[in-house]
């Protein structure tokens, strides 16, 4: 017996009469969204909920995706959702009601490197927490990967002896490269700390939480607003303005804007443009602060 999915597919092809373009991208939509399902939370097609499908639109958002590629997301997963509830397999449809807001204009918020350095002193090494939360904040730094790809994380993505990580999502695999500091911190963390915070042997999660279990979106939040607060840095920090910092430090100091792309798993080169345009609007910032004629 063929599964929703492919009974979807069936649907389109046979009752609907979709062009084979309409159908390739429903399907490409819909299975994108099965991968994910199966990564993040974990939960089958069916069992879906409305909070749910308001998560994957911010892992979508995260991901760089465009508003306008959302709302085709979304109308995807409307339509097939449509379909699950006129076969008596699904209740209601999770997808209605749930809007894409459209990309705010302004730049993205980014520290500075004083600031970052503040942020990243802040995790205290006297304890278990402190050791894991250390870990956490400068790996996310130095590779810029976002929460829900750190959250996702396992043991045997880290290569301490290579200095990279791998960062695997439904799209493709990444090799990120490490800092000397986030080695470091991983090490200790690994070797010292993740023995005495696991509660079963076989956790294969990198980072977890005070019961022992995978650490989850909100908890990681949590754990900056708590240093945020503490290094009383004067601006919003999310765990996505590490990302944000991580892409415009790297061009700032010379990378090239295809690298920074390939690290950050931006699938189109205009999503990582946006940091040029935030380089040059610093730029013009520190000149009209300091040069003797602009003022």
């Amino acid at each position: 017996m063929m599964n929703v999915i492919d009974r979807y597919e069936d649907f389109l092809v046979h009752v609907k009469h979709a062009s084979q373009n309409t159908i390739a991208s429903y399907m490409r939509d819909i299975r994108q969204y099965a991968s994910y399902l199966n990564i993040v939370p974990r939960v089958a097609i069916l069992d879906v909920d409305r909070e749910t499908v308001s998560q994957y639109t911010s892992h979508l958002t995260e991901r760089g995706k465009s508003s306008a590629t959302i709302s085709r997301s979304l109308a995807s997963l409307k339509s097939f959702y449509n379909f699950a509830v006129s076969e008596g397999v699904k209740d209601a449809n999770p997808v209605y009601n749930i809007h894409v807001e459209k990309a705010e204009k302004k730049l993205p918020q980014i520290l500075t490197g004083k600031e970052v350095e503040l942020l990243l002193s802040q995790p205290k090494c006297i304890d278990l927490k402190g050791y894991r939360d250390k870990a956490m904040l400068e790996l996310l730094y130095a590779t810029g990967i976002r929460v829900t790809e750190l959250i996702s994380l396992n043991v045997d993505d880290v290569n301490l002896s290579g200095g990279f990580i791998k960062c695997e999502n439904s799209d493709k695999l990444r090799i990120i490269p490490l800092y000397p500091a986030a080695i470091q911190a991983l090490s200790d963390y690994l070797s010292d700390i993740r023995p005495k915070m696991i509660a079963d042997p076989n956790e294969q999660s990198l980072f977890v939480n005070i019961n022992g279990g995978r650490m989850s979106r909100q908890g990681f939040w949590k754990i900056v607003k708590v240093y945020q607060e503490r290094a009383q840095i004067d601006k919003d920090i999310t765990p996505h303005t590490l990302r944000h910092s991580f892409a415009a430090h790297l061009l700032e100091n010379g990378a090239d804007l295809r690298s920074i792309q390939e690290m950050l798993g931006h699938s189109d080169i205009s999503s990582t443009q946006i940091y040029a345009q935030l380089v040059k609007q610093n730029l013009k910032s520190i000149y009209n602060k300091y040069h003797p004629r602009a003022r």
